[in-house]
């Protein structure tokens, strides 16, 4: 293995803290790579891991290397796909929001594997925000606004949110015409996956943003749940309104409260500040920024 690959795989294990998981991601065997980081060590003169039975960390002086190293591989990517105009290829993981990824992201897939033949994409789903550094994961798709210092970001979209609510649960239980009639109603709360806590109903009124927080009969974890018990007359929701454009297309579901709407949600593309980008995930983030633009200005057009 030359020295860049060795640079590389050193990166990778600093960033997994795991011999065994950067292995797997360059596809090398666990042998090669603690041997290629030995004998990297005995080159330098240095230590640049601590190892332990459950851990793997850099030394102060390998913390200083992974951060050489990690600009040395970014020039060498750039230059060479400068000069050699090969299309991006390998492995991109990304970890996306479900919802969000089917709507916007899925239908035009396709078009993006056709332009880019050689990437190979693995989607992760889930409830829970994961750690995009120490599980490998190159980029990552968010919803809401972004305090890890650790990441950049780069909004995609600006999300419409409303209130909806069942014509059925209308009948029985009246249309709240102001947030404050919301106390004489059924209200299906969301708990973030991110602090476990429920979140607030949110309304602008008189141009001023104003949250809600009430007693809920039902709080659930996932925006599919929400939008199920709506429609079986659980209760109004606060949701992106993408997501329940078929049921208000079909009368299941029915906007309230129109003239007090939340503030608008943001979507952001996020990737490690510390790991290089490489053409993959530039090209990537560049293709699904444009499709949510497209998108999202159709949308607009239809509301």
């Amino acid at each position: 293995m030359d020295r860049v690959d060795a640079m590389r795989l050193f990166a990778r294990v600093v960033e997994r803290r795991s011999f065994t998981l950067a292995a797997q991601d360059l596809n090398l065997p666990r042998s090669t790579a603690t041997e290629v980081i030995k004998q990297l060590e005995s080159r330098l003169s240095v230590r640049l891991l601590q190892r332990t039975t459950r851990h793997v960390r850099p030394t102060l002086d390998g913390e200083a290397y992974y951060r050489r190293c990690l600009g040395i591989l970014a020039d060498i990517e750039e230059a060479e796909g400068a000069f050699t105009g090969a299309k991006p290829s390998g492995l991109l993981r990304i970890d996306v929001h479900g919802t969000l990824a089917r709507h916007f992201m899925l239908p035009a897939l396709p078009r993006f594997l056709e332009r880019y033949p050689a990437i190979q994409l693995h989607i992760g789903e889930g409830d829970r925000l994961v750690d995009v550094i120490r599980e490998g994961v190159d980029c990552a798709l968010r919803v809401g606004e972004l305090r890890d210092s650790t990441m950049v970001g780069r909004r995609v979209a600006m999300l419409d949110e409303a209130t909806f609510a069942s014509p059925d649960y209308l009948l029985r239980f009246g249309t709240p015409t102001t947030p404050e009639d919301l106390k004489h109603h059924r209200v299906v709360g969301f708990v973030s996956s991110a602090t476990g806590n429920l979140l607030p109903l949110e309304f602008t009124v008189a141009g001023e943003l104003r949250h809600l927080t009430q007693t809920v009969a039902l709080s659930v974890t996932t925006g599919e749940t929400m939008v199920a018990a709506a429609k079986a007359g659980l209760g109004l929701i606060q949701v992106p309104r993408y997501h329940v454009a078929a049921d208000l297309a079909a009368g299941t579901l029915t906007e309230v409260l129109a003239e007090f709407r939340p503030s608008p949600t943001p979507v952001s593309l996020v990737y490690p500040r510390s790991r290089q980008l490489s053409s993959r995930v530039r090209v990537f983030i560049d293709w699904l920024s444009q499709e949510f633009a497209q998108q999202s200005a159709q949308a607009s057009t239809n509301y």
